[in-house]
């Protein structure tokens, strides 16, 4: 299982940096890296509320799972 962030797409539509981002959130641009990267184990509720705010969206604007192939694997 993996859970994409679509931060990019949401910064892109909003013409806002990393770095206008990441000082509005209150959370440094190396953890945005992380989130953005796919190397973030965890979030806390407080950051993914301060993210939406920011952002003016939902957490599924942002957040999506996407299945590993071999947990579904093809019929046949």
């Amino acid at each position: 299982m993996a859970i994409i962030v679509d931060i990019d797409v949401e910064l892109a539509r909003r013409k806002m940096t990393v770095g206008e981002f990441a000082e509005a959130v209150g959370i440094s641009p190396a953890n945005i890296a992380v989130l953005k990267n796919g190397r973030a184990k965890a979030i806390r509720f407080s950051t993914l509320d301060a993210i939406c705010n920011v952002l003016d969206c939902q957490p599924g604007d942002i957040l999506r799972w996407v299945p590993d192939e071999a947990e579904n694997p093809a019929d046949g």
